[in-house]
């Protein structure tokens, strides 16, 4: 076989290997240069040491602290370190567990899923989900600041490359979370340039959460932080009534009636030392309300005239306490005021204000409920309104609702509805909450970037016979069921003691 038959080897297809710069300088320059060469490649060590010891502290400072015994010690005393090293974190573990998780346990296995979970495969799962930007023959990717491990999810820290957004990691946020063996992935943006990405692995709120006993509650109660249920944080879910008007939206079965049960069993002991006036109003006929019927000033079972009558009894107590406080030059209801603080509980809002056939109660009904909503915060009064379809055309003022409380919805588009423009892609997942935790909601309030998401108290029917058993004993005024002032009769004048104070 001829020579020229041969078929010439293509040429091997790799990347040229890139060398530093100032390694192909002249040699004289390389010699003048070579201190400063020093001094670059000294910081970029540090730099490096630096960044390793703050990433994986307890790794890096037992590793050295064990060979730094073996060498100049005894490996036996490593031994003996490790052993007693065992013991007291078992004995730690046992005697107080709180602590140890989260000083020892959360670290120890933040270090080990920055470095097996994500560090290891971090740049591969960038590229392939379209995260890394390329100039030239140089990738470069988003950076992980840090690992946060909290048991049910991993906090991962993430900086962004010059002109990258948040909305790219959120669009690409189930392909991140099945890639790193997570149930699901929300995006949060933490500063310019800064997001968190939450692995979420298992649901903390799955069981359901008993209400603190109700003879443990004192009557001083903070209307600006009312206990309602747990975060999946583990620290309390607080709503604000004082200065506020809370919207909960959630479709049949959601757990609409739970928030509003923890609220009043909170309240109780406020109520029965008539530092606290509730009005109620149930279209259903006293279904939910009635079950606790000596929590409230007056209640209404329908929606009907009496109905409308009481939200414009509410609304002229609201303006006639606006007076009173303007002669007395206050600016807001403070707790040290010498009148109960007002709530208005409307179970089915959208009966009263969109389902009524009747125009004029319809018409009268909105006029009403929107002077309460605008007008009610500074004078102490506050709404507490519940609906299962949060669409403008159902309740145009919803707005007016500082606080909004997303329940399980249908669709996903109700998320924004519920909650204000962009709440789905910040995180707000209402829609796929499951039916068999009743309770958990997504909730935001006005003026802060934060979503939480919570779980109420639940209330069994035993806990409501205890409640309204507790009323009955505890109210000192008797009880009134259906409104006994008009449109417009004059407001209620009340002299109750100072929250805080003995009743």
């Amino acid at each position: 076989m001829s020579r020229k038959d041969w078929t010439a080897p293509a040429p091997l297809e790799v990347e040229r290997p890139r060398l530093p710069w100032w390694l192909m300088l002249p040699g004289k320059a390389l010699f003048v240069a070579a201190p400063v060469i020093a001094a670059y490649v000294l910081v970029r060590v540090l730099d490096f040491t630096a960044r390793r010891v703050w990433r994986y502290p307890v790794t890096l400072v037992a590793v050295a602290a064990a060979m730094w015994f073996g060498l100049t010690a005894s490996w036996w005393w490593v031994a003996g370190a490790v052993a007693l090293v065992a013991v007291v974190g078992g004995v730690w573990r046992w005697r107080w567990p709180d602590s140890f998780d989260r000083i020892v346990r959360r670290q120890i296995a933040s270090e080990w899923r920055r470095a097996w979970v994500y560090g290891r495969v971090w740049r591969r799962t960038t590229r392939f989900a379209n995260l890394v930007r390329k100039a030239g023959s140089t990738h470069y990717y988003p950076r992980v600041r840090m690992v946060r491990a909290d048991g049910w999810r991993d906090r991962v820290g993430v900086r962004l490359l010059h002109g990258q957004s948040p909305d790219e990691f959120t669009a690409r946020a189930d392909s991140l979370a099945h890639s790193f063996g997570a149930v699901s992935c929300r995006v949060r943006q933490d500063k310019p340039r800064r997001i968190w990405l939450d692995f979420i692995h298992s649901d903390p709120l799955r069981d359901p959460i008993a209400p603190p006993a109700l003879v443990g509650l004192g009557a001083g109660i903070d209307l600006r932080k009312v206990p309602v249920g747990v975060v999946e944080t583990g620290r309390p879910w607080n709503v604000r009534l004082q200065g506020n008007h809370v919207l909960v939206v959630g479709s049949t079965g959601a757990g609409k009636s739970s928030i509003m049960w923890s609220l009043l069993w909170h309240l109780a002991p406020a109520i029965g030392a008539g530092l606290v006036q509730v009005f109620g109003i149930d279209p259903k006929g006293g279904m939910e309300l009635g079950r606790a019927p000596h929590l409230f000033e007056r209640l209404v079972f329908d929606n009907g005239p009496n109905a409308v009558d009481l939200l414009e009894h509410v609304a002229a107590l609201g303006r006639s306490r606006a007076d009173q406080l303007r002669q007395a030059g206050a600016s807001a209801w403070t707790p040290a005021a010498r009148s109960p603080f007002v709530l208005l509980v409307v179970d089915e809002l959208a009966d009263v204000v969109a389902y009524q056939t009747d125009r004029a109660l319809k018409t009268r009904a909105n006029n009403a409920l929107q002077t309460i909503a605008s007008q009610g915060r500074a004078p102490g009064v506050c709404v507490l309104g519940q609906v299962q379809d949060p669409r403008k055309s159902v309740v145009d003022f919803r707005h007016l609702f500082p606080t909004k409380i997303a329940l399980r919805l249908d669709e996903p588009d109700q998320v924004d509805l519920a909650l204000g423009e962009n709440a789905r892609t910040r995180g707000a997942a209402a829609h796929e909450i499951s039916e068999d935790t009743p309770g958990v909601a997504w909730t935001i309030t006005d003026g802060r970037k934060d979503i939480q998401r919570a779980r109420a108290f639940h209330l069994t029917d035993s806990h409501l016979a205890e409640l309204n058993a507790f009323m009955r004993t505890a109210r000192p005024t008797p009880l009134t069921l259906a409104p006994s002032v008009g449109p417009t009769g004059p407001a209620e004048s009340f002299d109750p003691p100072a929250l805080g104070e003995a009743a």
